[in-house]
């Protein structure tokens, strides 16, 4: 299956997720021909941050959560930011997609963090994970191990820690949809 057969969803908060950690996996999956599904919790638009803090840009959302399946996607893109992140571990249904995608054998990609996200899914316990440094606690909590690299892939799902690891982050998200 070339790129251009694959579908990509990528969760956007409603405010709060990271713009580069947004924005530069959107684009290079585009520039890679992959469709990319913006997935938000309402419908509208979504508005990215820098630093935590400061509003970025705004993006169009394709589909609510209550409109995407794991059927339907190739692999799930969980950006980070402080608060957009903490949105989605507290939203059933999104914890409930990353389960049904894992759940498939479909990578879940996450960045910063976004592995909030998947200790709420239970899906870290026994494999290595790299987040923000302030979520190793959290990962060791859930049972998994949490080591400090750009990029770590393991058991499907892709993590790293920061924007300055974007570069390898999209081309481990790449290679796992080429494979």
């Amino acid at each position: 299956m070339s790129m251009t057969e694959k579908t990509v969803a990528i969760l956007l908060a409603p405010r709060g997720t990271e713009d580069p950690e947004f924005s530069k996996p959107h684009a290079a999956l585009k520039e890679a021909g992959v469709k990319v599904v913006v997935v938000g919790l309402e419908p509208g638009e979504g508005e990215t941050v820098n630093n935590d803090l400061d509003p970025a840009r705004t993006y169009a959302i394709d589909k609510t959560i209550n409109e995407v399946s794991a059927d339907n996607i190739d692999l799930l893109i969980v950006p980070g930011g402080t608060v957009g992140a903490d949105k989605f571990r507290g939203e059933e249904k999104v914890v409930g997609l990353a389960k049904a995608v894992a759940d498939q054998g479909k990578p879940i990609a996450a960045i910063c963090h976004a592995p909030w996200l998947l200790v709420e899914a239970e899906l870290v316990s026994g494999r290595t994970l790299t987040s923000y440094p302030s979520l190793k606690t959290d990962i060791q909590n859930a049972g998994g191990q949490w080591v400090d690299r750009e990029v770590v892939e393991d058991g499907g799902l892709i993590t790293s820690r920061n924007p300055d690891d974007i570069p390898a982050f999209n081309e481990a998200i790449l290679r796992a949809l080429s494979a």
